[in-house]
């Protein structure tokens, strides 16, 4: 979603037209890291990125770009400015960091987490999750423009709130069934891949763009530094606006379970489960509909089986660290889709129960008021099927055989 973020002098060129010009484009509009890093440098008037290095993540994800994502003109603008963007915040937050060495000693406790497959539920019970007062969860705009950082008396008024919700219509404009898949707004809680995306170690490339050599690099990597870097983002956001615990999500992080407890040890996990073959030719859509904004070359029976692989992937590296005990006992809780969308509140009483945290009756009353209680995923009716996504029904249901049974999904 933050490749929304296209120069408004160039829009007009696009809408027009713009893939004839897509051979000088390529010259003009590189994709090089250096070009990217000296402009970030001069936007911030700073030169300390911090860690960890970008130099490594960034090279392998722009060469993936150039050789392999079939950019149209519009890909290769998005990509440029939003890659920048990330580079620029790196720089502020750490010229941040020098300026308030108070940053720094802000201690991330005992977080509460959701993760486990996408299309599983997640997005309703984040929300729901949310309008707990004592919950603080990364919004939308903080990670899109998290320096300077935020303060809690003008928290809800910053206008960099309605500067999101501005690219934010506009990429909804360029791409409207993306508002049927996931639902999406400035002042709306933000996924942790967006973070994670800042040190360019983040499968949200992956949903965007086609880049299969830098998301084979990405599943070989220790995640540690880039949730280290995590940590410090939060802190960031911590430190003048804080409550008494984070609630953070993202499917992703399901594969790199190791690295999120090695950072976060006291973290509190809730996994969601959903049939994953009611979940895989959604997110090939989710992909499918992303990577068209950028990319004239989309085949959705090309998508869906890279995208199976990938969550297949995903679970057998998330299970695995399972079996080694990543996860101390009594800080993981499973939820199920069907549970949470039969009973939203019941499922948030079981996870307040599980965790021992207080849950008062204003804020039950503060989630059944939510404008999201009902909206599972998105706006609009969102239809896909495993055929349309070149998909086989039984042998995805032998792929994800093991998954299925382990957590009972027969029965829910």
């Amino acid at each position: 979603m933050s490749s929304a973020l296209i120069p408004r002098a160039l829009r007009g060129l696009i809408r027009g037209g713009g893939r004839i010009l897509e051979g000088p484009a390529r010259r003009v509009l590189r994709l090089d890291k250096r070009t990217l890093m000296s402009a970030a440098e001069r936007r911030a008037r700073y030169s300390d990125f911090g860690a960890p290095a970008v130099d490594e993540p960034l090279g392998r994800l722009l060469e993936s770009l150039a050789s392999e994502a079939r950019l149209n003109l519009m890909g290769r603008v998005a990509a440029r400015e939003d890659l920048t963007r990330m580079l620029v915040n790196r720089l502020m937050l750490e010229r941040d960091r020098r300026l308030h060495p108070d940053i720094e000693r802000e201690e991330i406790r005992r977080p509460l987490i959701i993760a486990g497959l996408p299309r599983s539920g997640s997005t309703l019970l984040y929300n729901l999750l949310a309008q707990d007062p004592a919950n603080r969860v990364p919004l939308n705009w903080e990670t899109m423009y998290p320096s300077p950082p935020p303060e809690r008396r003008t928290h809800a008024t910053d206008p960099r709130g309605e500067i999101a919700d501005r690219q934010i219509r506009w990429f909804g404009r360029l791409q409207p069934e993306f508002r049927k898949i996931h639902p999406v707004a400035g002042r709306m809680p933000e996924e942790c891949v967006v973070i994670l995306s800042h040190a360019f170690f983040s499968f949200q490339f992956s949903s965007m763009y086609y880049v299969p050599s830098y998301q084979s690099w990405l599943e070989r990597q220790d995640l540690r530094p880039a949730y280290e870097f995590h940590r410090r983002f939060l802190q960031h956001l911590q430190w003048r606006c804080g409550a008494e615990r984070w609630v953070l999500k993202a499917p992703p992080h399901l594969p790199a379970l190791d690295a999120l407890f090695a950072v976060y040890p006291d973290a509190r996990l809730i996994l969601t489960h959903r049939d994953p073959l009611e979940v895989v030719a959604s997110v090939a859509s989710l992909h499918a509909v992303l990577r068209s904004a950028f990319s004239d070359a989309v085949e959705p029976t090309f998508v869906g089986p890279e995208v199976s692989a990938m969550l297949a992937g995903d679970i057998d590296r998330g299970m695995q660290a399972l079996d080694r005990g990543c996860v101390p006992p009594g800080q993981l809780l499973n939820i199920w889709y069907t549970d949470l969308v039969r009973d939203p509140l019941a499922t948030v009483r079981r996870i307040y129960a599980h965790f021992d945290l207080p849950l008062s009756a204003e804020t039950e009353a503060r989630m059944c008021r939510s404008p999201l209680e009902h909206a599972q995923e998105g706006n609009g009716r969102h239809e896909y099927s495993l055929r349309q996504f070149g998909l086989d029904t039984d042998t995805e249901r032998r792929r994800y055989r093991a998954y299925c049974e382990r957590f009972d999904l027969a029965a829910h």
